[in-house]
């Protein structure tokens, strides 16, 4: 009798830890799967992006402990065009690894974190036209004897885990050591201990290190050329948002406003 007293009380406990479960869960959604994105987001009253905050000038925490970077000022100007005020947006911190996966599960409702544009993330996303243009670069100390990305065969480099980067650096070359980190200052850090001997990344954001540190630098080679979107939930229910935003990347193109950032934060 208690056996079956407990075995009851056990599947009571399991259907309430599942709604439970369910219940948290859909209270952190952005939008239901199926719904239409733009008219949730404005009935909502404000959008939830997923940003980076460690891709200086992108994406970082400033020393008020707010979001800014190039990336932060595109969300504003989202915001602005869907409410007539560019102060509504939710930021929600995502890496490399991790953008498409907060994506997927609706925990933000669109990603502008120096996202490119590829093939095989057109399988799991939609995205937006190209904002910015970019190229696979290589960081390294100032004195160091590595001038290509072929002098790192047999060494380690550094990569940003889930970045383009990655995948270019071991279709390049096959023989490097690539050893991936969480954030951007984890690789520098290992780069400037020895740990590896370069870093390979996106140019736009290498070039930071090498402007406020003289002892590393980056090579004037590129690896690739690379485009960055704004990256969308795969399906109907983006369609209408992303021609919103399309709009608004082609009116701060012909407006000049992306030159203005491009200076604002050192990219041009």
């Amino acid at each position: 009798m208690k056996k079956k007293v407990l075995i009851i009380l056990g599947i009571i406990g399991l259907i309430c830890w599942t709604i439970f479960w369910m219940y948290d869960y859909n209270k952190d959604a952005a939008t239901k799967k199926g719904e239409d994105l733009y008219k949730t987001v404005i009935q909502r009253g404000y959008i939830i992006v997923g940003v980076k905050t460690d891709a200086k000038p992108f994406g970082f925490i400033d020393s008020n402990g707010a979001n800014a970077g190039f990336d932060i000022d595109i969300a504003h100007y989202i915001a602005k065009e869907l409410f007539h005020d560019p102060t509504k947006v939710k930021f929600i911190p995502v890496t490399d690894k991790e953008r498409m996966y907060k994506l997927n599960i609706n925990e933000v409702d669109m990603v502008i974190a120096t996202t490119t544009i590829t093939p095989k993330r057109q399988h799991f996303a939609d995205f937006s036209n190209a904002y910015y243009i970019t190229g696979q670069a290589l960081l390294v100390k100032a004195g160091s004897s590595i001038r290509s990305l072929a002098d790192l065969s047999n060494k380690n480099v550094g990569v940003i885990f889930g970045s383009t980067a990655e995948e270019t650096i071991k279709f390049l070359l096959p023989t490097a050591h690539v050893l991936g980190y969480r954030s951007y200052d984890d690789a520098y850090n290992a780069l400037k201990n020895g740990t590896v001997l370069g870093i390979t990344s996106d140019e736009a954001i290498l070039r930071t290190y090498s402007m406020k540190d003289n002892s590393v630098k980056i090579l004037p080679k590129r690896y690739s050329r690379d485009s960055y979107g704004i990256a969308f939930r795969r399906g109907e229910e983006s369609d209408y948002i992303i021609e919103v935003v399309n709009n608004v990347i082609s009116d701060m193109d012909n407006r000049g406003v992306f030159n203005q950032l491009k200076r604002k934060w050192n990219l041009d």
